[in-house]
């Protein structure tokens, strides 16, 4: 009866560990799930678009020197 006894003695605490590391894993899941969904940058809001007036301005002025000769 003792040999019975000690494989159910262990059972239990390898339980608790598979649900520590099951609720560990829940926990990280959440924590990158948060940061990822909550995240304040938004790097599409930081992208240019496209050439600036400066540009058109030095690229017109070209042109029209271009044209002239």
């Amino acid at each position: 009866m003792a040999t019975l006894a000690a494989p159910s003695s262990s059972r239990p605490a390898e339980d608790q560990q598979r649900q520590t590391g099951l609720i560990q894993e829940i926990r990280m899941f959440w924590r990158q799930f948060f940061v990822a969904a909550f995240d304040p940058y938004r790097p599409e809001l930081h992208y240019m678009r496209g050439p600036g007036p400066a540009c058109r301005a030095k690229n017109s002025a070209e042109n029209r020197a271009s044209r002239s000769h």
